[in-house]
């Protein structure tokens, strides 16, 4: 128990880092020495993002989801964070030579240690996540439970609060006759 909200704290951490940084300029283009941006070329990494977005949902679906479930949220969470990794330098690498006076930034590192921490908290959520506490049932429906007898006319406020509580729909077995 004492290892869930660390590791989902160090798990959107790095998710968000991630994202962040892949949001960010990863080249820099001088021209006559002023930083100018290439029409039609992308200077950071929509795909660090997208995939480090995806992460961070998957921490907060983490928190809500119980049973074999969370354990496979946990394993596209790390999936989701390692999958950048390998194209972040072939992205950074294709920037760099493909623009002469270009000049990299930290931003692909930064991303790179996003993507790993968010990672190995995923991994670390994928072995402890059946010793966490799981959200109550109290909102589970309720299973095999039968519906009172006494026409919706009938039942007090109370009564039909009470049934909606239980997961009864007090409408579904008295509604009235259609004509056909």
């Amino acid at each position: 128990m004492r290892s869930l909200w660390p590791t989902v704290l160090v798990g959107v951490a790095g998710a968000g880092l991630a994202a962040y940084a892949g949001a960010q300029d990863w080249v820099r283009i001088h021209a006559g020495g002023d930083p100018i941006t290439a029409v039609g070329v992308s200077l950071d990494s929509p795909a660090t993002t997208a995939l480090a977005l995806v992460a961070l949902a998957a921490w907060g679906v983490l928190l809500v989801t119980r049973g074999w479930f969370r354990r496979a949220v946990a394993v596209l969470a790390a999936f989701a964070s390692i999958a950048p990794v390998p194209s972040i330098w072939g992205t950074r690498d294709h920037l760099l030579h493909s623009h002469a006076d270009s000049v990299g930034t930290a931003w692909p590192w930064v991303a790179v240690v996003g993507c790993v921490v968010s990672c190995a908290a995923a991994v670390v959520a994928v072995i402890r996540a059946p010793e966490w506490p799981e959200m109550g049932r109290r909102y589970d429906a309720p299973a095999g439970a039968v519906a009172p007898a006494v026409p919706l006319e009938e039942q007090s406020s109370l009564d039909v609060w009470k049934a909606l509580d239980e997961g009864h729909d007090p409408t579904a077995r008295h509604s009235p006759e259609r004509p056909e």
